[in-house]
């Protein structure tokens, strides 16, 4: 599983989640967020789900097995989508020309 527990860490800590508060969400010890974290276990296909759902990724994105990640524009009106396709589109010009 590869980059699973770097991808796990970085999803909780921009969402600005503790160890407990996920452990919390998913019904878990705080032990088993912590050995996810460095790589001392691999969750189970229903903590893997979970995990994918509170971050709003999939699976694959969690396993390391694609790059992609997505963006939940839920509750956004059409200018404010249109506002957050605009920036994306800014910063992957901006990474190019660099």
């Amino acid at each position: 599983m590869v980059n699973f527990s770097e991808n796990i860490k970085k999803l909780r800590q921009q969402q600005h989640m503790t160890q407990k508060e996920l452990a919390e969400r998913i019904g878990i010890s705080k032990a088993m967020i912590s050995a996810y974290e460095t790589e001392m276990r691999y969750p189970s296909y229903d903590v893997l789900i979970k995990l994918a759902t509170i971050f709003n990724v999939t699976t694959d994105f969690l396993l390391g097995l694609e790059k992609q990640n997505t963006v939940d524009i839920t509750d956004l009106d059409e200018e404010e989508i249109q506002v957050v396709i605009n920036f994306i589109s800014v910063c992957k010009k901006r990474k190019k020309s660099n």
